[in-house]
């Protein structure tokens, strides 16, 4: 093993930097929770993180990158890619798990932010994962023999109508609703 000079340092995963991360990402969080997003600043999220202001900016250089970076942090893997045996019951499942988490008061602040501050950045974050589970979800009805709809045709009846009832209007996200979407796009 080749020794180290004193200008030189071992990787420490999980160490400092991954510390800082965590709660910086908390703040966050707990500042959206509490209502807080009017007051989203960089030296308002450094403070309750208990790090330096030139801390967040040199790691995320704008409210937006950080909100990106939380919701992506934060949708990754929280819901499970569904595999009912069939293309309709594999939607049906992840629009309803899509709906629970989205009326979740939590994931919707964050959501909200992420969209109002991080603008296409924070749109991307949002979506980026929903739409990789949905590419999942027709890749595996292909396999099977079948003709899904296309990614961009499923999102379309999917995530967007999930998404802009849960963000922009108070109508509930109720499990006949997300049913009704995959009949829309799957008519018998």
């Amino acid at each position: 093993m080749a020794s180290l000079t004193p200008t030189q340092s071992a990787s420490r995963p999980g160490g400092r930097s991954a510390r800082v991360r965590a709660a910086v990402h908390r703040a966050v969080e707990e500042l959206i929770t509490d209502g807080a997003g009017e007051l989203l600043t960089i030296p308002v999220i450094a403070t309750r993180a208990g790090v330096h202001p030139t801390t967040v900016y040199r790691r995320w250089g704008s409210v937006g990158e950080l909100l990106a970076d939380v919701a992506t942090s934060r949708f990754s893997g929280d819901i499970v890619v569904p595999d009912t045996g069939t293309l309709r019951g594999d939607l049906e499942r992840y629009a309803f798990d899509l709906a629970k988490d989205l009326a979740d008061p939590d994931t919707l602040a964050l959501v909200r932010a992420t969209i109002g501050i991080g603008g296409e950045q924070g749109a991307a974050a949002c979506r980026g994962e929903r739409q990789q589970q949905l590419e999942a979800i027709l890749e595996r009805d292909q396999a099977r023999g079948n003709h899904p709809p296309t990614l961009e045709r499923t999102t379309d009846a999917i995530l967007a109508p999930l998404y802009y009832r849960a963000v922009f209007t108070d109508y509930p996200l109720t499990p006949e609703w997300t049913r009704s979407l995959v009949a829309t796009l799957l008519p018998d």
